[in-house]
């Protein structure tokens, strides 16, 4: 007799049924019980299904993080849709590639952004059913919830899809990732014991629900029927007040963020004493500020995760325990996490010794279904059963991972993923210019700062505000340059042709121990 598929639907009942009156979501003056909100998401999921979802069909969200974003993640699941969050930091035109690619058959959207998704809906070959948040509207969630009655859990799972994250392409175009509901529930389970899961978790959502970063703790969260919390953006000083007054015990921040917080001019007056945990990630943290978050909340245990969006996210942690100030493991990126494999490989993918340096390579049930509408990409990363992230670096003899660059041509600039190609592709649509490169430099802030080197064609002229504001018209605010150096001179190139951006890339990071920040 074969095992049933683990549903992610099953954990909303599983909620309602062991914490009914426990507090499920928060959301400023909003307040719902597990009861409420599992009764909620089945309203919802009715509504879908009357407006002609059927299962696999993609749902589509343009809107600030709140309660209507985390019942839409839990109604896809329960009516048997796939949740296709939209970036709401994209520019229209990436907007509209992403779009055009998911062809959700619902597109959900906030106020502040319902004229743009009513543009985005309309130029869509099949346009997607427009639905709103605002509560007085006919075609908002609310008007759907309160019009149908609940639906049964639809029953999907195992190796259904659950959901499909973008993230950003080296051709220059967004690639979806497709994520199962047994992928994503096997993440929740690879770190509940080190992040300290449980029904008493109160975990704040302080990041935006659009990436998996902070979309994989709405699943976990879920599963082991803790409260959500959720801010509509990340505040420093309003993550502090809200940690303070909802008796937070559990968040997952980006490094930025850490800086943000810490920078908070009040920060020793806020009370955080209910905080257990703080887990960060998207980016490498510097040592100095780890040790500064060590020093400023010495009774919070840290955890640091390190995967992709391939992976569910999580394929490494560095524990609590690794976290002593100090410590060359500070450096590290930790140990893999149970039911992952990784291993070091070289060009060829034959493994490598502990010390040697290689790609990063993954494989076990976290590992992306693969990129929707790709499947030659998808044949490229997951050759031979293992993901290849991109990612070089090496292993100790205790098998923690020491990252040391990146193969893919990708900056992590502030924990966003920025693909040197999409950038060097909107500067390439400005007139002057000839030809471009574009790579990281190291930032203090950021970890990253995209930095690019234009040249000129003959006769023509462009300066560096002139360029950053044309590339602010076709691509998101954080993937433009953030230092541009304009030149009259060829870029140097191989024997082949290719841009050597590893000579331009060099003399920026020739006294870092590490060439990813």
């Amino acid at each position: 007799m074969s095992t049933p598929p683990f549903r992610l639907a099953s954990a909303i009942s599983r909620a309602a049924s062991i914490r009914g009156d426990g507090v499920a979501l928060v959301d400023g003056a909003r307040r719902y019980t597990w009861r409420q909100h599992a009764d909620r998401v089945a309203r919802l999921a009715a509504g879908f299904r009357a407006l002609g979802l059927e299962p696999g069909d993609r749902i589509s969200i343009l809107a600030e993080s709140g309660h209507a974003y985390i019942e839409a993640y839990h109604a896809a699941l329960w009516v048997g849709g796939v949740l296709a969050p939209v970036n709401s930091r994209f520019a229209p035109p990436e907007m509209a590639e992403m779009l055009a690619d998911a062809t959700p058959r619902l597109l959900i959207a906030d106020a502040a952004h319902a004229g743009l998704a009513a543009e985005l809906a309309a130029g869509m070959e099949q346009p997607a059913e427009l639905l709103d948040i605002a509560e007085d509207s006919p075609r908002s969630l609310e008007a759907l919830i309160a019009a149908h009655a609940p639906m049964p859990d639809a029953g999907h799972g195992g190796e259904d899809p659950a959901c499909i994250f973008y993230t950003g392409g080296t051709t220059g175009r967004a690639k979806g990732v497709v994520l199962t509901h047994a992928g994503l529930a096997t993440n929740a389970l690879n770190v509940s014991s080190a992040l300290g899961f449980s029904a008493e978790m109160v975990h704040l959502h302080c990041g935006p629900l659009f990436h998996l970063g902070a979309g994989a703790r709405v699943y976990a969260t879920t599963l082991f029927a803790g409260t959500h919390i959720v801010l509509p953006r990340f505040d420093a000083a309003e993550v502090l007040r809200t940690i303070a007054r909802e008796r937070v015990t559990t968040a997952v921040v980006v490094p930025a963020m850490v800086t943000a917080m810490l920078e908070v001019p009040d920060f020793a007056a806020h009370d955080v004493s209910s905080l257990r945990m703080l887990s960060y990630g998207a980016a490498p943290m510097p040592q100095a500020l780890i040790e500064a978050l060590l020093a400023r909340l010495p009774g919070v245990g840290l955890a640091q995760s390190y995967g992709q969006t391939e992976l569910s996210p999580v394929a490494t942690m560095l524990l609590p325990r690794d976290h002593i100030a100090g410590s060359p493991l500070l450096r590290s990126a930790g140990q893999t996490v149970p039911n992952v494999e990784l291993r070091i490989a070289d060009a060829q993918d034959s493994p490598l010794p502990a010390g040697e340096v290689g790609e990063v390579q993954v494989r076990g049930p976290t590992v992306m279904q693969g990129y929707w509408n790709r499947p030659e990409e998808t044949a490229q990363a997951l050759r031979g059963g293992w993901m290849h992230t991109g990612d070089a670096g090496y292993l100790d003899a205790r098998g923690y991972l020491f990252l040391v660059d990146r193969i893919k041509d990708m900056i992590v600039s502030g924990g966003e993923n920025v693909y040197c190609a999409e950038v060097e592709n909107a500067l390439h649509d400005h007139p002057a210019v000839l030809e471009c490169t574009v790579f990281g430099i190291p930032h203090e802030r950021w970890g990253e700062a995209v930095h690019a080197i234009v040249v000129t064609r003959p006769g023509a002229e462009a300066t560096e505000a002139a360029l950053i504001a044309h590339c602010r018209t076709r691509i998101a605010g954080y993937k433009c340059p953030k230092t541009i150096e304009v030149r009259a001179e060829p870029l140097p190139r191989s024997g082949t042709g290719k841009v050597q951006k590893g000579a331009l890339r060099a003399p920026w990071w020739q006294s870092a121990s590490r060439r990813v920040n």
